[in-house]
């Protein structure tokens, strides 16, 4: 018999606000939600800009994936949606900053809108 899903939570990464889990975990993988950079209650300054915004989302997948037991160097893929592709050699950047040399498998979606005016949402997959 198969071990039953694991619902992660952690209150250092931004809490779900509709129905779903900031992360499941089943078979030596953590699955993380879609993780956004800003809040739907803030404002444009708050939020910040395209910099702010991809470490906010960052710091959110890792907290998330270190609450079920993992780290940086543990992530398999990362799925990046973004609103402006010309803003890509900044996220770039922060990414590559915050990962080092790990260098998870990737894709990065030009997408016209995300929730909440966000400029981007990241998604990942870790093993444990």
């Amino acid at each position: 018999m198969s071990s039953p899903v694991k619902i992660i939570e952690t209150e250092n990464a931004t809490l779900p606000l509709g129905h779903y889990a900031q992360a499941t975990q089943h078979g030596g993988t953590i699955y993380v939600s879609g993780q956004l950079g800003r809040l739907p209650n803030m404002s444009d300054e708050e939020a910040g800009g395209i910099e702010v915004q991809t470490r906010r989302c960052l710091e959110n997948v890792l907290a998330i994936i270190e609450a079920a037991g993992s780290s940086a160097d543990r992530l398999l893929k990362v799925n990046i949606f973004i609103a402006d592709i010309e803003q890509w050699p900044a996220v770039n950047k922060v990414y590559a900053e915050m990962l080092g040399e790990h260098k998870p498998a990737r894709i990065v979606v030009p997408t016209p809108l995300l929730h909440y005016g966000a400029l981007l949402e990241i998604d990942a997959i870790a093993a444990e």
